[in-house]
């Protein structure tokens, strides 16, 4: 990837998280041992053992995946940002839209996270309250899907690909709809491991509880444009970002619109934090671009080896 041309940052959303994830870069950058120690008072709880060694499997808990997949993002970019790689715009996927927000100097990473303890909190105790499921729908019929909800009660969550989609609602509601699409032949459908109906109104208990923590922060302007995944549009201005950030809690991730978006500045990819989820999504948005994921020192070693 040519360094000197133009970057998209991307940040990866839940679903990404593995158990040792960031382990190998707390061992060699000294830096990140103060980024988990810092993490520890923030969120009240050892996060480092939960990403390290996870012995009670709660890695896959929204209230732990979400500081942990934000912090391993924000030392990945730390990383680049001491090498002088910056991007020219940014964007994250549901929870790394505030990884995007923080990489554009609009937030510290210690107000990023506490907004994320909030968030992921609360959108956990929605789910109890409110038990809801989310299921990816893989070669969608979309057209004949929204027909559907004449019928049935779901929400789309997730405009990933022309290739997937995800649809969030109460869990009987979800099972219904998953087996109306396999009758008809409407796509393949694969339940998700969450707590809850993200990106759908049952989610508004914790839109209101997150609403408190962002209005009590003070937004700077973006350095660089944050694309959003409520309106999938370039934001700098600080109230534009907090509004729209609130919004996409209860509201689909149009994240197939975003990077047709994005691709009108660059077509040069970076995404930052575990896996490569958002890659693979880009693939089977347009071959056309050219992404590179980077979730460990490995990963940096290949980049700047390629470079």
């Amino acid at each position: 990837m040519e360094l000197k041309s133009k970057l998209a940052f991307i940040f990866p959303g839940q679903g990404s998280q593995y158990k040792g994830m960031g382990k190998d870069l707390y061992d060699s950058y000294q830096f990140s041992k103060k980024i988990y120690n810092l993490a520890n008072e923030i969120l009240e709880y050892d996060i480092k053992s939960i990403c390290f060694e996870d012995q009670n499997q709660d890695l896959n808990k929204t209230i732990f995946t979400q500081p942990a997949i934000f912090i391993n993002s924000f030392i990945l970019h730390q990383i680049l940002k001491k090498k002088n790689i910056s991007p020219s715009i940014c964007a994250g996927h549901s929870l790394g839209e505030i990884s995007a927000i923080v990489c554009s100097g609009c937030l510290t990473f210690e107000e990023g996270l506490k907004i994320i303890k909030i968030r992921s909190k609360e959108m956990f105790i929605a789910g109890e309250k409110k038990p809801g499921s989310m299921v990816a729908v893989i070669n969608p019929m979309i057209k004949a899907i929204e027909g559907l909800q004449e019928s049935f009660d779901f929400y789309f969550a997730n405009y990933n690909s022309p290739k997937q989609i995800i649809l969030s609602g109460r869990t009987n509601e979800i099972n219904k709809i998953s087996n109306e699409i396999k009758k008809n032949n409407l796509g393949k459908t694969i339940p998700l491991n969450v707590s809850g109906a993200f990106h759908s109104p049952l989610m508004n208990p914790a839109s209101k509880a997150l609403q408190t923590i962002i209005n009590s922060l003070n937004f700077n302007d973006a350095n660089i444009p944050v694309y959003q995944n409520y309106d999938a549009e370039p934001s700098t201005k600080s109230n534009s970002i907090k509004t729209k950030l609130l919004l996409q809690l209860n509201n689909p991730v149009k994240w197939h619109k975003t990077i047709n978006n994005m691709k009108k500045n660059t077509n040069k990819f970076l995404e930052i934090g575990p896996k490569n989820i958002l890659s693979n999504l880009n693939k089977s948005i347009d071959e056309s671009i050219e992404s590179f994921n980077i979730s460990n020192k490995i990963d940096l070693n290949n980049f700047f080896n390629e470079a």
